[in-house]
């Protein structure tokens, strides 16, 4: 039996996750669920700890791990975040944040023009390296003096690894998007290696954009996209803003994957919302379809297009939370998802 470690964590998170394991009980898909319901800031503000060793052990021991979301505004440094969704990165290597966005119906699209609405992407972004390795350091602190330092850390090994898996995900056409004209030795290096993969892949569309020309031509039209390749920071900025192209974070879905050994973390976007939070009004598509994407890996291919068809019903017909324009509380949403599977 296939095992699922959850961690409904923070905020809305243990909403949007309770209707996302009613979705999978609905497809009889026979999951041996390990929750881990302790893993939250209460923990963390009673004894300062956010995911101990017992945790990543039994985690580790599962087949993947579905979470809800992490962060609360009472701790007000981010060592609580990066001690539960940044350790689960790092010591288990998952390396490819995958983030697909996909339109699921033309009047969530925020593009004035009807012809550029139909995005179908996905933003592969480098997951363990980059600006978020947590590499750096402060002189003088608190003082007039103070300095501070964050370093970039690119390596041949992470570069290479994660442009070659956006290359196995494209169907057309891969984008690589850099600073390499402002950052040089670490865009060097992608430019490198980009340049490597593409002769490797004549089949394949390439093409390269800086990053702030890559905003730009995003909303500009961001049909003429399948796989954006990029790294930690620029990846994180890049799939927000193809998921708000898709119709807002709340139905946007990510994997946090390793590709050698097919684990994955898989969690909805939006974060934990605390001005929602206990009052029903949480968009619980982004955690369905996060459970859509372990689907998929799982090799439950057609339940998890099931669901998909599934979201697009629901949101044709507004049987939707209201930030889809709709009226349901986030249960009632739940149940709508379930009723049209």
């Amino acid at each position: 039996m296939t095992s699922l470690a959850v961690i409904p964590g923070d905020g809305i998170g243990p909403e949007v996750i309770e209707q996302a394991l009613k979705t999978l009980e609905a497809l009889g898909a026979g999951l041996d669920i390990d929750l881990l319901d302790h893993v939250n800031a209460e923990r963390y503000l009673a004894d300062g700890v956010g995911l101990s060793d017992m945790d990543l052990d039994r985690i580790r021991s599962s087949d993947g791990v579905l979470l809800g979301a992490v962060g609360d505004a009472r701790v007000a440094h981010t060592d609580y975040v990066r001690s539960v969704l940044l350790r689960l990165r790092f010591e288990l290597d998952l390396y490819v944040n995958h983030r697909p966005a996909k339109l699921l119906d033309d009047r969530l699209s925020p593009l004035r023009d009807e012809t550029k609405r139909a995005v179908d992407c996905v933003v592969v972004r480098e997951n363990t390296e980059g600006l978020y390795a947590g590499v750096g350091g402060v002189l003088r602190p608190q003082t007039p003096f103070e300095v501070t330092m964050d370093a970039e850390i690119n390596t041949h090994y992470g570069v290479s690894r994660i442009i070659d898996y956006a290359f196995s995900v494209a169907r057309s056409s891969v984008c690589m998007i850099d600073k390499s004209n402002a950052v040089p030795f670490g865009g060097q290096l992608w430019q490198r290696y980009w340049r490597e993969a593409a002769a490797r892949h004549p089949d394949i569309e390439t093409s390269h954009l800086y990053m702030d020309a890559a905003v730009m031509k995003l909303v500009e039209d961001p049909t003429r996209y399948d796989v954006i390749v990029a790294n930690n920071s620029h990846g994180d900025i890049l799939s927000d803003l193809t998921a708000q192209l898709a119709g807002g974070l709340g139905t946007a879905a990510s994997a946090n994957i390793n590709p050698a050994s097919n684990f994955g973390l898989y969690e909805p976007v939006h974060g934990t919302a605390p001005d929602i939070a206990g009052r029903g009004l949480a968009n619980p598509i982004g955690a369905i379809l996060s459970a859509a994407l372990m689907l998929d890996r799982f090799g439950h291919v057609e339940w998890a297009q099931a669901v998909r068809r599934a979201v697009a019903t629901v949101i044709e017909r507004r049987r939707v939370t209201p930030d889809l324009g709709g009226t349901l509380c986030t249960e009632d949403a739940g149940a709508a998802i379930r009723g049209a599977l």
